[in-house]
C-alpha cells in the first residue's frame, strides 16, 4: 500500500496520484505539483489515504508544496493571459485560413508550455500556425485536437433534464454507451431523444444500467404466454420496469381483459421466436448500431 492524494487539474478532470510527502493536506487545498508538461496548479479532491500499488502509475510523484498566495495571484494571472492568448490564436487562425475551431488555451502553471484544443472534420497542417503562435508567446506551442465529447465536456451547458452536464460537473472520464442501454431501459430510439449536447449518446444512459439488467431479468418481454397465480393465462401486453408490474391480456370467459400483476404473480418462460414488435424493435437496433459505428469511426 501507498499513501496519495487525488489532484485535478480542471473542473471534472481526470484524478492523477501524487504523493502527499510530509505536507498536511486536505481536501479542497491547492497544491504545486511536478507533471509531464511540466510544473502545474491542482486542486486536491480527497484526503491522503492509502491505495495498492498496483493501482498508481510509477513513478509516484511528490507535491513540491502547498500553493502558497503567490502561487494563487499566479495561477489567476495565467487565466487572464489564458483569454488573450485564445483571441490571439483565433486570429491566427483566421488568418492562416485553417478550418478548425478553437475550443481552449491553457496556459501550464510555469508558463512553459501554451496548449490549443480546436475541433476539425479530418487532420489539420498547422505547422505554419505555430511557427506564428511561437513568434508571439515566445515559449512552446501545442495543438491538440480533441472530439465532440471532450469540447462539450470543456465548454459545458445544460442537458435536457436541466441540470449542468455531467462530463462537465462531476464526471471524471467517459465511460463506454451503447444504444443497447437505451432498449434495456425501454427508451424511445429516437437518435434525437437519446443523444446528448455533444450529439454522441448521453452518458447517463450508463447510471442506472446495471439496475435496470437486473429488474429486467424478473420480468417477461412483451408478447410472451404467462400464467398467473389465480390461474388465468394470457399474453404480454406491457410492462412497468422500476414497479415491477405486468400488464396481461387474459381471457375471462369469452372475452379478453387486461389486467395488471406484480411480477412475483407470474410464471413465465420465454418464447422460441420473437413477436413482430420485437424484430422491429431490433431491425430498428441493429440500424441505429451501424449509425453509431460509423459516427464511432468519423470521430
Amino acid at each position: 500500500m501507498v499513501k496519495v492524494i487525488g489532484v485535478r487539474f480542471r473542473t471534472a478532470g481526470k484524478i492523477y496520484f501524487f504523493n502527499p510527502g510530509s505536507f498536511e493536506i486536505k481536501q479542497g487545498d491547492h497544491v504545486i505539483v511536478e507533471t509531464a508538461r511540466g510544473i502545474e496548479y491542482g486542486t486536491v479532491i480527497g484526503e491522503p489515504r492509502e491505495v495498492e500499488e498496483e493501482k498508481v502509475v510509477q513513478p509516484l510523484k511528490s507535491v513540491l508544496r502547498i500553493a502558497n498566495k503567490k502561487d494563487d495571484e499566479q495561477e489567476e494571472a495565467n487565466k487572464q493571459k489564458e483569454k488573450e492568448a485564445f483571441k490571439i490564436c483565433l486570429e491566427k487562425i483566421r488568418k492562416h485560413g485553417l478550418q478548425m475551431k478553437l475550443i481552449d488555451a491553457e496556459y501550464t502553471f510555469d508558463n512553459n508550455k501554451v496548449l490549443f484544443y480546436f475541433t476539425a472534420d479530418g487532420r489539420i497542417d498547422f505547422r505554419e500556425l505555430v511557427k506564428d503562435l511561437a513568434s508571439v508567446f515566445k515559449t512552446r506551442i501545442e495543438l491538440r485536437q480533441i472530439g465532440v465529447r471532450d469540447e462539450t465536456k470543456i465548454l459545458g451547458g445544460i442537458g435536457i433534464c436541466g441540470r449542468p452536464l455531467c462530463c462537465h460537473t462531476h464526471l471524471s472520464e467517459f465511460a463506454p454507451v451503447s444504444i443497447k442501454m437505451a432498449k434495456e431501459q425501454n427508451l424511445s430510439l429516437n437518435p434525437t431523444k437519446i443523444s446528448g449536447v455533444c450529439g454522441r449518446l448521453m452518458c447517463c444512459l450508463k447510471n442506472e444500467e446495471e439496475t435496470y439488467e437486473e429488474l429486467n431479468r424478473k420480468l417477461p418481454n412483451v408478447g410472451d404466454f404467462v400464467t398467473t397465480d389465480d390461474g388465468l393465462k394470457g399474453e404480454v401486453q406491457s410492462v412497468n420496469v422500476l414497479r415491477q408490474l405486468v400488464k396481461v391480456i387474459v381471457d375471462v370467459g369469452d372475452e379478453k381483459e387486461i389486467q395488471e400483476y406484480r411480477a412475483d404473480q407470474l410464471r413465465f418462460k420465454k418464447r422460441h421466436g420473437k413477436n413482430r414488435k420485437a424484430e422491429a424493435n431490433d431491425a430498428e437496433l441493429k440500424e441505429l448500431e451501424k449509425l453509431e459505428k460509423k459516427d464511432e469511426a468519423g470521430k
